[in-house]
C-alpha cells in the first residue's frame, strides 16, 4: 500500500533526526577551543554536560506529551488516550541506567569514528536477548539466536575493522578505539538492563510513550545536572579530557562554547533532535509498522556512514561494510523482519498474515516506547 504524505515525512524525519544526533554530538567532539582562565586550546571533551543535553531533549518529550493531551481534552471528541496513572518513581531506576550508559557512550563517541559507533551499538540484541531469557522468562525462537550469532559475527568483523585500519582515523589513537569500541560495548550491557526493567516493572502500567520518555529524561536531566557538581572536584588524572583533569569540568565546557558558539550549535542540534527521534519513531510504529522502524533505524546507521566519509571524518574501510552487513541481517532476524517476508512466499506460509505481524510488533513497541535508542 502506498504511503501518504504525513507517512513519508515522519519516515524521512526518524531518519534524519536520528542521524543528526550522532553526528552532532560527533560534531561537538571535533571542535578546540580555549577554556576558562586563559587555558590554552584544547578540545572539546564534556560526555556528562553532553548526556545533560540529551536528557533535555528527553525531557522535551514531556511537554510535548501535555500540550498534545491539552489540545486533544479541547476538541469536540477527544481521542488521545493518556494512559493510566502511575508512580513517577517507577522510571528511576531505568533512568540511573539510562543515564549511566548514556553517560559512557559519550566518552567512548570521543574515542572511536561515528559509524563504529553507531554499528556497535547493535550489540544490545545481544545483552536484551540473554536478559529477556534469564530475568522476564521469555523464550527466544531458532531465529532469534541466529540473529544474535550475527550480530556478534557482525561486531568482531566492526571491531577488527577498527583495529586494521591503524589509527581508525587522524584524531584518535589505535588505544581510544579500542576502548572506545570496548566501552560502547559495556554501556549496551546497561541499555539491555534499562529495557528489561522498563519492560518488566514499567510498561505493563499502560504508560504513554511519550511521557514515558519524558519522565526519564526528567529524572536523567536532574541527577546530572546534580551530580555536575561534585564531578568538578573528582581528579582522574589523563582520563579527564579537560585542563583540570577532572571527572567533569561544566564550567570549563561553558567558557569554551563562549569562545567557540559553534559548539552550542552542535550541542542544541543533540537536544532538539533526540527529541523529534523519539516522537517520529513513536509516529513511524503507529502510522506505518513497528518493521518499518527498525528498517529505518538500520538506515539512519548507513546515512551516519555516508556522510561521516563525506566530511573526511574517518577513512573508507571495506571490512566495515561487511560488518555493517552482518549486524543488519542479525538485527533482521532477531526482530522478526523475515517474517513477513516468508509469509508471502507460497512455500513458506507463515501462521500470520503480514498485517497480524505488524500489529503484534506494533503493539510491542508501543509498550516498550523507547527501545530505539537515541544516541
Amino acid at each position: 500500500m502506498a504511503w501518504t504524505k504525513y507517512q513519508l515525512f515522519l519516515a524521512a524525519l526518524m531518519v534524519t533526526t536520528g542521524s543528526l544526533n550522532t553526528l552532532s554530538a560527533k560534531w561537538a567532539d571535533m571542535f578546540s577551543a580555549p577554556g576558562c582562565k586563559g587555558s590554552p586550546e584544547h578540545q572539546f571533551s564534556h560526555p556528562f554536560v553532553q548526556a545533560v543535553g540529551m536528557f533535555l531533549g528527553e525531557l522535551c518529550c514531556l511537554v510535548v506529551f501535555y500540550l498534545l493531551l491539552c489540545h486533544d481534552r479541547r476538541r469536540p471528541e477527544p481521542s488521545m488516550e493518556p494512559g493510566q496513572s502511575f508512580n513517577p518513581l517507577l522510571f528511576l531506576p531505568p533512568a540511573l541506567c539510562d543515564m549511566t550508559g548514556t553517560s559512557i557512550m559519550y566518552i567512548a563517541l570521543n574515542m572511536t569514528s561515528a559509524s563504529s559507533f553507531q554499528m556497535l551499538r547493535g550489540a544490545v540484541i545481544i545483552f536484551t536477548g540473554l536478559l529477556s531469557v534469564a530475568f522476564l522468562g521469555r523464550r527466544l525462537e531458532p531465529s532469534q539466536w541466529i540473529g544474535i550469532l550475527f550480530t556478534i559475527l557482525g561486531l568482531v568483523i566492526v571491531g577488527l575493522a577498527d583495529v586494521l585500519s591503524g589509527n581508525g582515523d587522524d584524531s584518535h589513537k589505535m588505544s581510544e578505539v579500542i576502548t572506545g569500541d570496548l566501552l560502547i560495548i559495556m554501556a549496551q550491557i546497561i541499555v539491555a538492563v534499562q529495557m528489561v526493567l522498563e519492560e518488566k516493572f514499567v510498561y505493563k502500567h499502560n504508560v504513554h510513550p511519550l511521557k514515558a520518555v519524558g519522565t526519564e529524561g526528567f529524572f536523567g536531566f536532574v541527577i546530572l545536572s546534580l551530580l555536575l557538581i561534585p564531578m568538578f572536584y573528582i581528579h582522574v588524572g589523563d582520563f579527564g579530557g579537560n585542563p583540570r583533569q577532572v571527572l567533569e569540568d561544566a564550567i570549563d565546557a561553558f567558557c569554551q562554547i563562549g569562545h567557540k558558539p559553534l559548539i552550542l550549535l552542535a550541542l542544541l542540534g543533540n537536544t532538539v533532535s533526540i527529541a523529534f527521534f523519539n516522537f517520529a519513531g513513536i509516529s513511524v510504529t503507529k502510522e506505518i509498522s513497528a518493521t518499518t522502524r527498525m528498517v529505518l533505524d538500520s538506515l539512519r546507521t548507513l546515512v551516519i556512514w555516508i556522510v561521516s566519509l563525506a566530511l573526511g571524518w574517518e577513512k573508507f574501510l571495506g571490512l566495515q561494510i561487511l560488518g555493517f552487513i552482518i549486524l543488519l541481517v542479525g538485527t533482521a532476524l532477531y526482530n522478526g523482519l523475515h517474517k513477513p517476508l516468508m509469509a508471502k512466499l507460497p512455500c513458506c506460509p507463515g501462521p500470520q498474515s503480514t498485517d497480524e505481524v505488524d500489529a503484534a510488533e506494533r503493539e510491542r513497541l508501543l509498550d516498550g516506547g523507547k527501545s530505539a535508542q537515541e544516541i
